[in-house]
């Protein structure tokens, strides 16, 4: 299991992001997010988990367990996998219903992080969500 939506939360990053002047210290900071989630086991790395949409290489798994999604993911970029760190806070251990009402826009504005990425790691991050938004759906 990772930490994120149990012990790392949707205000921690938000409160920790907003410590650093620079979006430097800010990237490192997402990047270190991306070393706490477990490596997904290669078996799991499969075509029909793999996220379209994104630059690099995501790997998205969910199970459900009492009620309450949760989500083991990987990708082969070290910024990509800290920015699953940054979504599976907002989403990891909720309800569906949950995961479906998360405003997830506000959240990014609150990080004030699609600014400061890429389109298409922009992108990525929006196939990402919208991945774990149809699993919710499902």
């Amino acid at each position: 299991m990772n930490p994120f939506g149990t012990e790392i939360t949707t205000d921690d990053i938000v409160e920790t992001l907003s410590f650093f002047d620079s979006w430097e210290e800010r990237y490192k900071y997402i990047i270190d997010l991306g070393k706490q989630i477990p490596t997904l086991p290669d078996e799991l790395k499969t075509e029909d988990r793999l996220v379209k949409g994104c630059q690099s290489q995501v790997w998205i798994e969910s199970q459900k367990q009492d009620g309450r999604l949760f989500f083991d993911a990987d990708s082969d970029a070290h910024i990509v996998k800290g920015l699953l760190g940054v979504v599976l806070a907002a989403f990891n251990g909720k309800t569906p219903e949950q995961v479906l009402v998360f405003d997830i826009e506000k959240y990014f504005s609150d990080l004030d992080l699609l600014r400061h990425l890429s389109p298409t790691r922009g992108n990525g991050l929006r196939a990402m969500v919208k991945r774990i938004q149809a699993f919710a759906a499902a």
